[in-house]
C-alpha cells in the first residue's frame, strides 16, 4: 500500500519535472530566437559563446541548422563545446538514437518533442527535448539533454523500484527481516536447548539449576530461573509424598499389629465349642486383613506418584524387568496351579523409570493370577517392532464384559466376581487401582496399554512403548 502511494507521487512529480524541462527548453529556444535570426552560418564560435550561457546547471545543448532549400542538418554550436574530430561521433549517436530523424519531423510540424534514453553503458538516463526554431536562413533545431538524476531524483524512463530511496527501504526492509529472522532463529535454538534439558532431567543425567546454567540468551535467564525453580519444586515433592506414604502407613500399621498381637491371647482363651466368639476373630482378623492390604496399596499408590515426578527416564533391559517380575510370582503361581509360558526376545532395551515400569508389570501380572482359574495358563509375549516394542499378558481368566471393556483403565473400576478362587492369594487387593495404576505409568512413559477378551476366552494386555532404546 505504501509503495503505490509512493509511486503515485513519484509519477505526479515525472509530470513536473518533465513539464519544467520542456518549459525551460522552450525559454532558452525563446531567448535564441533574435541571436539566430541575425547568425551567420559561419558564426559557431559566437553560437558556442551563446549557448554557454544556458549550461550553468550541467544542462547539455546542440544547435543544428537545415538550410531554407532542405537538405541535411548541419551542426553548428554546442554548449560544453565539443572538437570538430568529435563532431561526426556525436552525429553518429544522434543518429543511432533517432534524433536527428526526429529534426526533420519536428522542423516540419513545427512542434517540439522529447525523447529518453540511457547511455551505452546504462549507468545514465538522458532526456532529450527537440525544439525547432524558424528563421529566414532555414529551421534551427535545438536540442536540449538534461541528466534525470538533476531533476529531484525522480524516476523518469524507469520503474519506480530503481529508484535510490525505494532501494534504499527495501534495503531497510530486508535488514529488519533479517534482524527478524535472527531473532526468531536464536529463540528456537534457546526452545531447542530447553527441551535438551528437560530431557536429560528426566533420564536423570543432570543436576540441579540445568536450565540457567545452559541458558545463553540473557532474555531467557528468568523463564530459566523459574524452569529450574519448577524442578527443584517438582523433586521437594516427590520427596515429601514418598515420606508421607512412609509416615502414613507407619502409622496405621503399628496399630493393626498392636491389635493383631492383643487379639492372640483372647484367641486362646476362647474354647473351641463357642462358635459365636470363634466367628468374632475370624472377622476381625478378615478386617484387620483387609485394612493392611488397604495401608499397603496405598502405599504403593503414594511411593508409584512419588516415582512418576522424579524417576529418572534411564536405558533399561525391558527382557530383564520382565524375567525378575516372573521369577517374584513364580511360587504364586504355583501355588495357583498357573502355568506360564514365555516368548520373549532377548536384551530389549527401552527408555523409562525402572520402578515405574515395574509396577506396571507388577500390577498387570497380580490381576491375570488373580483371575486365572486353577490348571490355566497365563502367556508373555515381548517383541521389538519397527518404532516400538510391546509386551502382552494373555489369562484364560472370564475377560471382560464386552460392553465394559472401554473402562478397564477407568480409576476404582472393577468388574471381577464376587468371589473367586484365587482372591485370597492376591497380594494385590481389588480397589479398582491397579489397570489405572498401570495406564498412568505406561502414558507417562509415552506408551498406550490396551485390554481386549480373546476369542478363546480370558483377558488380553497389550503395553507399547516407543523403541528408543537400541
Amino acid at each position: 500500500m505504501l509503495y503505490g502511494q509512493f509511486e503515485n507521487a513519484d509519477r505526479q512529480m515525472r509530470d513536473l519535472v518533465t513539464r519544467a524541462i520542456q518549459d525551460r527548453s522552450k525559454l532558452i529556444s525563446h531567448a535564441l530566437a533574435p541571436v539566430l535570426e541575425k547568425a551567420q552560418p559561419s558564426a559557431s564560435a559566437g553560437l558556442n559563446e551563446q549557448l554557454a550561457k544556458f549550461t550553468s546547471d550541467g544542462t547539455v545543448l546542440r544547435l543544428m541548422l537545415q538550410p531554407v532549400d532542405g537538405g541535411n542538418f548541419y551542426f553548428m554550436a554546442s554548449a560544453p563545446t565539443i572538437r570538430a574530430d568529435d563532431v561526426a561521433p556525436e552525429l553518429d549517436e544522434l543518429a543511432s538514437r533517432g534524433i536527428l530523424k526526429k529534426l526533420s519531423d519536428a522542423c516540419m510540424g513545427d512542434a517540439s518533442d522529447e525523447l529518453r534514453y540511457r547511455q551505452r553503458d546504462g549507468s545514465v538516463e538522458l532526456l532529450t527535448s527537440i525544439i525547432p526554431i524558424k528563421t529566414e536562413r532555414g529551421c534551427w533545431v535545438l536540442t536540449s539533454t538534461h541528466t534525470t538524476s538533476e531533476f529531484l531524483n525522480t524516476s523518469i524512463g524507469r520503474p519506480y523500484w530503481e529508484t535510490r530511496a525505494v532501494r534504499v527501504a527495501a534495503a531497510i526492509y530486508l535488514g529488519l527481516a533479517l534482524l527478524a529472522v535472527l531473532a526468531a532463529f536464536s529463540i528456537w535454538i534457546s526452545l531447542r536447548r530447553f527441551r535438551d534439558v528437560a530431557g536429560e532431567i528426566a533420564e536423570g543425567r543432570i543436576g540441579d539449576y540445568a536450565f540457567s546454567q545452559r541458558n545463553v540468551v540473557p532474555e531467557l535467564s528468568s523463564v530459566a530461573h523459574s524452569f529450574d525453580k519448577l524442578v527443584l519444586d517438582l523433586k521437594r515433592l516427590s520427596h515429601q509424598i514418598r515420606q508421607s506414604a512412609e509416615d502414613n502407613a507407619h502409622s496405621f500399621k503399628t496399630p493393626l499389629a498392636a491389635i493383631q498381637s492383643a487379639l492372640s491371647p483372647v484367641r486362646r482363651a476362647v474354647s473351641l465349642e463357642d462358635q459365636r466368639s470363634r466367628r468374632a476373630l475370624e472377622i476381625i482378623d478378615s478386617s484387620l486383613a483387609r485394612l493392611l492390604t488397604l495401608v499397603t496399596n496405598a502405599q504403593r499408590l503414594d511411593s508409584s506418584a512419588a516415582d512418576l515426578v522424579e524417576a529418572p527416564r534411564v536405558l533399561v533391559n525391558f527382557t530383564e524387568i520382565v524375567g525378575e517380575a516372573v521369577l517374584n510370582f513364580r511360587e504364586l503361581m504355583a501355588s495357583c496351579d498357573i502355568r506360564l509360558v514365555r516368548h520373549i526376545e532377548e536384551a530389549v532395551m527401552v527408555r523409562a523409570g525402572r520402578a515405574v515400569l515395574e509396577t506396571a508389570l507388577q500390577n498387570i501380572l497380580e490381576n491375570a493370577i488373580s483371575l486365572s482359574p486353577r490348571g490355566s495358563s497365563i502367556t508373555l509375549t515381548l517383541a521389538r517392532n519397527v518404532h516400538s516394542v510391546e509386551l502382552r499378558i494373555d489369562d484364560e481368566g472370564p475377560g471382560i464384559e464386552p460392553e465394559m471393556i472401554d473402562r478397564a483403565f477407568e480409576r476404582y473400576f472393577s468388574s471381577r466376581p464376587a468371589l473367586h478362587a484365587n482372591d485370597e492369594t492376591s497380594p494385590a487387593g481389588h480397589s479398582g487401582l491397579g489397570l489405572w495404576i498401570v495406564r498412568r505409568n505406561i502414558e507417562l512413559l509415552g506408551g498406550k496399554v490396551s485390554a481386549a477378551n480373546r476369542a478363546g476366552g480370558g483377558l488380553s494386555i497389550s503395553i507399547v512403548l516407543p523403541r528408543n532404546g537400541d
